[in-house]
């Protein structure tokens, strides 16, 4: 193995630079299915994340991108915010309390039945949280 790195270590940053991505370019881009493909994905995109939209390099990341991003909906995929979850996160992000809702949701008891899901959000409070609080409308619909 150190066979492989001697000739790197005599090399300038960028001569470096330009190796390294020479070799693991000559990896056939395909779907990622393992792990190891992965980690070499990602190191592929380190190589490339500085291209610009004119370098010659450019489709080969924007697809290598897609590559990656594909891999990881299937294998590191983030659920949706439970909407009551997202709410009292936000109250406690913004320093409020449960008679502060009565805004949005009305009565004092109907702050009280939504917050412990007795009752679902109406399409109106869904809007008015979504603009007053900037919770995303996907994940209070959920």
């Amino acid at each position: 193995m150190s066979d492989l790195l001697e000739p790197m270590q005599n090399m300038t940053r960028s001569t470096r630079h330009a190796f390294s991505y020479e070799r693991t370019r000559k990896m056939k881009l395909k779907l990622i299915k393992t792990e190891a493909q992965y980690t070499l994905a990602l190191t592929q995109m380190e190589e490339l994340f500085d291209v610009t939209p004119d370098s010659n390099h450019f489709d080969e990341a924007e697809l290598l991108m897609f590559l990656i991003r594909t891999f990881e909906d299937q294998h590191y995929a983030i659920d949706t915010p439970d909407p009551i979850e997202a709410i009292k996160f936000r109250m406690e992000q913004m320093g409020m309390k449960r008679t502060d809702m009565t805004k949005y949701f009305g009565t004092r008891g109907r702050v009280t039945e939504i917050l412990n899901r007795q009752r679902a959000l109406s399409l109106a409070m869904i809007k008015k949280l979504h603009k007053e609080f900037g919770i995303p409308a996907e994940s209070l619909l959920a």
